[in-house]
């Protein structure tokens, strides 16, 4: 198919026929395929008009929008990423092929009655880290959010045709400083087996040395609805039969702590079994990495949490230190799947992936 923008975005399909190329018409046509015809025509012009908006191989469609990026499958909103008006970027909704939402609506969201409402910096899916010391000695908070914590501010975004967005990140802290920069990408995949959500960031000492200090409050995060946990926090008033699974055979709650290639949570969301797993590459620093895995449904990949995973006497135990200049990057692939996790299913998922990543991100 071809579009002239002389004509005002007017079509003209091709069809191959005994070696040919034939203009067709919409005689001789079912009415449904002259209906597919014209719902394809609708989208095609409209990303053709807005910047940045891509028709994908896959059908992944990235579409700009008022401080977010949607990113949709076919007619149907996948997940946004949010980078303007939020203390820090985060993926929501999260959503399944039938439109339920894999993650916590509070706090992108005002909570529903029953639902829980604690911590506010449970962003759906997102980046963070409690403690950061910058070369003045002064420790900056990027993962809570208080009137002492900094913020992740975007300056630079875009969304490209490989079904990526590419964005770069200023730390900033409670009093305008600049303490780090990131720079991340974010790419999403769908097949048979499940949606996928690949997120590589890598974290620049740009403005001076910094220590990642060592605390559990850290890392690439996740949080499930409240009907997913294994044990709902108390501020949720509903049901759960949760489970949650890694790659070394921890369940439930003996999972927190633990190092794992992967982590599973699954669980029914509006009588829904669906799971989510995440995957820590094997070129992560210090893979396989610690897990900060909640049974109330908080998830993260965290490496500097050492002292608290292992009870390590030693406080600096999981400081990570980045000289000037020097940079950090992890890679994390996010599988979003129906039925309870299977340790084998998710294993394949997990050995495919590395087979098929980059060395470099």
């Amino acid at each position: 198919m071809s579009l002239d923008a002389k004509a005002g975005c007017i079509p003209t399909y091709y069809s191959r026929r005994k070696g040919e190329e034939l203009k067709l018409t919409g005689a001789g046509r079912s009415l449904a395929f002259q209906h597919a015809m014209k719902r394809l025509l609708r989208f095609l012009c409209l990303a053709s008009a807005l910047p940045g908006i891509s028709l994908l191989a896959d059908g992944i469609t990235l579409t700009p929008a008022d401080g977010r990026i949607d990113v949709k499958i076919g007619d149907d909103l996948f997940t946004s990423y949010h980078f303007r008006g939020v203390p820090k970027p985060a993926l929501y909704p999260v959503r399944w092929i039938d439109g339920t939402g894999m993650t916590r609506r509070f706090p992108m969201e005002k909570a529903l009655p029953g639902e829980s409402d604690d911590h506010v910096h449970h962003r759906s899916v997102f980046w963070g880290h409690r403690h950061v010391k910058s070369t003045d000695g002064t420790v900056h908070d990027f993962w809570g959010e208080n009137a002492n914590s900094g913020k992740q501010v975007t300056y630079d975004i875009e969304a490209t045709k490989d079904s990526r967005i590419y964005s770069k990140t200023k730390w900033v802290s409670k009093t305008g400083k600049t303490v780090a920069t990131d720079f991340r990408k974010i790419g999403f995949v769908t097949t048979e087996s499940g949606r996928f959500i690949d997120y590589a960031i890598t974290i620049k000492a740009s403005e001076g040395d910094i220590v990642l200090q060592d605390e559990k409050d850290a890392g690439m995060g996740f949080r499930v609805p409240d009907t997913m946990c294994v044990s709902p926090h108390g501020t949720a008033k509903v049901e759960a039969e949760g489970y949650m699974l890694n790659s070394e055979g921890h369940t439930g709650g003996d999972c927190w702590g633990k190092r794992a290639k992967w982590i599973s949570y699954s669980g029914k969301v509006k009588g829904n079994l669906l799971g989510i797993a995440m995957f820590d590459h094997p070129e992560n620093p210090r893979h396989p990495t610690n897990w900060h895995a909640r049974s109330y449904g908080l998830c993260s990949a965290n490496i500097f949490g050492k002292r608290h995973f292992e009870r390590l006497p030693d406080k600096t135990a999981g400081n990570y230190i980045l000289k000037k200049g020097q940079s950090l990057t992890f890679r994390y692939r996010l599988y979003w799947h129906a039925g309870k996790g299977d340790a084998k299913k998710i294993e394949a998922q997990y050995r495919e992936w590395v087979a098929a990543a980059p060395k470099k991100p």
